[in-house]
């Protein structure tokens, strides 16, 4: 496990959490190398033998040092801006293997899209199709693009991360596709080279996965007889973890019931994982600064908090906490809400936890790898966490604490000159 108990001790890999704690601070974000390349591999023996892309995610987790691992282990990347292109090709990945999806992509992302090189620019609307065309156009040169179809399937998953009902904002209607498939096959600033879906997050079940993979392909081949052939079929992401008491089927069950939908057709399979790439490999390292007894409930007031890792507040989504120093038989325990101190009632990273902790004491949240740092904020002035990465008993800082002035260097106060905390 890349997270486990080793005399007492908390541990990533071969790293005590309570050294990296001391070594680079809290609240702090670490990461198992691996235990990514563990869930990478997963993919990788699920897809032998079949002509496969795995685009990785990048909006899960953005790292550098994340993106620069998965380039090294032959991913390619799914993103949703010029930012994560920009990532990418920092990290020494290629835009040529990266695919460029999003409902709302500006003008500017999309000239840098195409002047880098991007294998694939999935069109979310027939808006969206019209200036791509444009663009490629004032270019001179042909504008590689699939369509993100709707499905029209039910994810089974919280609404705020369910994407393929008909009713969402993203891709373009099951209903429309042909027509607009049609357009783009006509047009010669655009090349069509796939199609792509992506119903949803956290999917426990294969079924509505594979469900999907059917839809799409049913349409492939209609436009294959209508004279408009595709190399890829991008089967989106979206695989669950075990984050409480979740089931999720395994990797194998995914790819290969949605393989058994393919059959026999040429086209390469695009899969976009993120959460089950990175989702387990990570943990937010926090200290509790007060124990706080309240009159209905007893508080654990931690120097992490919502704008650090949001997704409690945001989805009322559950993380595992631990002790970094093993509970022993027979500690004394409480239930306790684990809060932070941002000033918002929301501002809770667990609630009814049964935890043996004190001041000072340290705790790991688990299961923290995925949409965490990313979507981590300012809030309050609070400077955003550090980010390492152990590779067995070795720790690398990968990203360091923002300092406080780096708050507000971008900010001016009209007719004064700026000043560091340094000055």
């Amino acid at each position: 496990m890349a997270f486990a108990y080793r005399n007492g001790m908390l541990c990533a890999e071969q790293a005590p959490l309570d050294e990296l704690a001391r070594r680079f601070g809290t609240p702090c974000y670490v990461y198992s190398r691996a235990a990514i390349e563990s869930a990478y591999a997963e993919f990788v023996r699920a897809l032998a033998g079949r002509d496969a892309m795995l685009c990785y995610s990048v909006k899960a987790n953005s790292n550098l040092a994340v993106l620069a691992l998965l380039a090294e282990l032959g991913a390619g990347f799914d993103i949703v801006s010029g930012g994560e292109l920009a990532r990418v090709l920092a990290a020494g990945g290629t835009a040529g293997r990266t695919f460029f999806s999003g409902v709302g992509k500006s003008a500017a992302e999309i000239e840098f899209a195409l002047a880098k090189g991007i294998g694939c620019i999935n069109l979310e609307s027939e808006a969206e199709l019209e200036r791509v065309a444009r663009i490629a156009q004032r270019f001179g040169r042909k504008a590689p693009v699939a369509l993100r179809v709707n499905p029209d399937i039910d994810a089974r998953t919280h609404p705020y991360i369910s994407t393929g009902l008909r009713e969402t904002k993203f891709g373009v209607a099951y209903a429309d596709a042909e027509r607009l498939y049609q357009r783009a096959a006509g047009m010669a600033e655009l090349e069509v080279v796939g199609i792509g879906c992506h119903i949803g997050s956290l999917l426990n079940d294969a079924a509505p996965f594979v469900a999907a993979a059917q839809r799409l392909v049913e349409l492939v081949d209609r436009l294959e007889t209508a004279g408009v052939r595709l190399r890829h079929i991008d089967l989106g992401g979206g695989m669950g973890i075990r984050y409480k008491d979740e089931a999720p089927q395994p990797i194998e069950a995914f790819v290969r019931g949605a393989l058994a939908a393919l059959g026999q057709r040429p086209h390469a399979v695009v899969f976009d994982p993120g959460r089950s790439i990175v989702g387990n490999a990570g943990v937010l390292l926090t200290r509790v600064e007060y124990v706080k007894a309240g009159a209905t409930r007893n508080f654990l007031v931690v120097d992490a908090a919502m704008n650090d890792l949001i997704r409690a507040p945001l989805y009322g989504a559950w993380h595992e906490i631990r002790t970094v120093r093993e509970m022993e038989a027979g500690a004394s325990a409480a239930v306790y809400d684990v809060v932070g101190p941002v000033c918002e009632s929301a501002d809770f990273l667990a609630k009814e936890r049964r935890l043996a902790a004190r001041e000072g004491d340290l705790l790991a949240i688990l299961s923290a790898g995925a949409y965490g740092m990313v979507m981590s904020s300012n809030y309050n002035s609070r400077p955003r966490a550090a980010e390492v990465l152990v590779e067995g008993a070795r720790a690398h800082l990968v990203r360091r604490r923002e300092a406080i002035d780096e708050l507000f260097a971008a900010e001016e106060i009209p007719g004064r000159q700026s000043r560091s905390l340094r000055d």
